[in-house]
């Protein structure tokens, strides 16, 4: 199959779960800019996966965490810019730091889980909350 898309783009995306929370961002630019996603990025050359959703977290909210497994890896296929990301999805659980925007960020915070499921646009950003949630200890 030949596509007008570019070559894919390895990111990180960082499901951060603290209690019945999950921490959101406001996208500060595209793909979906102004809505609703996780935190998370490019993966940097030399970096490992792990590592960049920690710094992407970091980055964006100020919020330290620990990642606590593997969620799934989705293609995120954004025609209308452009662009093929493939994204590399963790659960995580919060240690310490409130939200506050940072880097592409427009804002941060902690959501309830039927906020985020109201507030998130994206039918596979919506799936990898729920399965954050199904999977956390406890």
């Amino acid at each position: 199959m030949t596509s007008a898309l570019p070559a894919p783009v390895p990111c990180v995306g960082v499901v951060c779960l603290r209690g019945d929370e999950v921490l959101l961002i406001r996208r500060g630019r595209p793909p979906k800019q102004g809505e609703w996603s996780l935190p998370g990025g490019r993966i940097e050359p030399g970096e490992r996966a792990i590592d960049a959703g920690l710094r992407e977290l970091r980055e964006e909210t100020g919020v330290e965490a620990e990642i606590t497994g593997l969620l799934d890896v989705v293609d995120g296929l954004f025609p209308e810019a452009g662009r093929h990301y493939v994204l590399i999805d963790y659960a995580a659980r919060w240690i310490s730091g409130e939200p506050i925007a940072g880097d592409d960020a427009m804002e941060a915070r902690f959501v309830s889980r039927e906020e985020a499921a109201a507030r998130v646009g994206w039918d596979e950003t919506r799936r990898v909350i729920e399965q954050a949630f199904a999977a956390r200890p406890g």
